[in-house]
Formats: structure tokens, C-alpha cells, sequence
């Protein structure tokens, strides 16, 4: 009796070692996991993207286009295979960095974006950028992309809708401000400009083209 209880001892101590081993194994290993997962998030944390919007403005009117940056020339080939307007120029560039998962808004005013007989320094325009979400994301091929959510850009341009006159006062233009913008949700690949749409604007039939592209920050 006494050889069965000490021979019983033994496979019990040796089972809860091996049990305890096991369960130290396990544990460091999902605390290397955690720790793994932490250092990625971090690092994801630390990403930063630098953002590019263009906004090109496209018309009827038979001049030559003003010359475009070289990375978007594979855009004004696109738009005029696409489009039928005549001329193209680009109105502006802004550029902006923004945290990976992070969210940009942008406001400002400046000279009207088209022509028009409103616009003089007295009726600026007044534009806005806004992106809810920006990230890299890897999409099923496995490469990496850049997705914006809630994408935004809205603008109010002037319009002259008529003339107002006085007896007793030289005329004056009537002024009206037309809102004009777009909302979406895109992906596109890094560092490749994308067209996010085109909205036509006045009674000239001129456009405004928006065209944006992102890739991660070199610091």
C-alpha cells in the first residue's frame, strides 16, 4: 500500500509540474503576443501621412493649358480622354499632414476658383476641406492603401445674378453666392493622385476637378 501511495505522489507532482510548465509557456507567450501587438500599435500611432488636394479647374474656352505638375499629368491625360472641355489649369495646391487614423479640416478664403464677372476682391471664395478618417490599410492583394472616410470639399463661389439700379447711383452688381461641393468615402494607392470628382460651376459651364493623393511621411 505504501509503494501505491508514494508511486501515486510522484505521477501527481510530475503532472501538476508539467501542468504549471505548460501554463507558464502559455502565458509568455501571450504576453509576447500583447507586447508584439502594442509595439504595432504604437507604430501605427507614429505614422503620419502628408495629404496633397489639387483642385484643377477646366473650361471651355480654346487657349492652351496651363502647364500641370509632372505627377499629375496622368490625371489631364484621364480627363481629357474623359471630358469635353478644351483647356485645363491647375487653381490650387494645398498640402497638409495628418496622424494615420487621424481626421483633417481645412477652411480658408481666397480669389473666386472661376471666372466670373463676381469676382473681385470684395467677393472672395470660401472653400472647405474636410476628411473624417484617414489610414493605411492593406486591401486583398495584400499592397498597401490609403482610405479616406467621410471625405469632404465644399466651396461657395460668387455669382452675378443681376444688377441693381438707383435713380440717384451708379449700378451695382447683385451679388449670390452658389454652394457647390462634394461627399464620398475613397481608397486610393500611395502617392498616386486620384480624381475625386467633378463639379460644374456658373454660367461660363467651367468645372472645378478635385483631385487628392497621400502617402506616408517621410520622418
Amino acid at each position: 500500500m505504501t509503494s501505491r501511495r508514494l508511486f501515486g505522489t510522484i505521477v501527481f507532482t510530475l503532472l501538476f509540474v508539467f501542468c504549471v510548465t505548460i501554463q507558464s509557456n502559455t502565458n509568455a507567450v501571450i504576453a509576447q503576443s500583447s507586447d508584439q501587438t502594442s509595439q504595432d500599435e504604437k507604430r501605427s500611432d507614429e505614422t503620419n501621412l502628408d495629404t496633397q488636394l489639387h483642385l484643377i479647374i477646366a473650361g471651355y474656352q480654346d487657349t492652351d493649358d496651363a502647364k500641370l505638375p509632372p505627377a499629375l499629368e496622368p490625371v489631364l491625360k484621364q480627363l481629357r480622354a474623359s471630358l469635353p472641355f478644351k483647356h485645363y489649369r491647375l487653381a490650387t495646391t494645398l498640402v497638409n499632414r495628418v496622424r494615420n487614423e487621424g481626421r483633417l479640416y481645412l477652411q480658408w478664403a481666397g480669389g473666386s476658383l472661376v471666372s466670373s464677372e463676381a469676382a473681385t476682391a470684395s467677393t472672395p471664395s470660401f472653400n472647405e476641406f474636410k476628411v473624417n478618417t484617414i489610414k493605411v490599410v492593406t486591401d486583398a492583394q495584400g499592397k498597401l492603401v490609403v482610405r479616406m472616410e467621410g471625405f469632404r470639399f465644399g466651396a461657395r463661389i460668387p455669382i452675378q445674378t443681376g444688377t441693381a439700379i438707383a435713380s440717384n447711383a451708379p449700378s451695382a452688381p447683385v451679388i449670390h453666392y452658389e454652394n457647390t461641393g462634394l461627399n464620398t468615402d475613397i481608397s486610393m494607392r500611395e502617392g498616386e493622385p486620384v480624381i475625386v470628382g467633378t463639379m460644374n460651376v456658373g454660367a461660363s459651364g467651367e468645372a472645378i476637378i478635385v483631385v487628392v493623393s497621400a502617402r506616408r511621411s517621410g520622418n
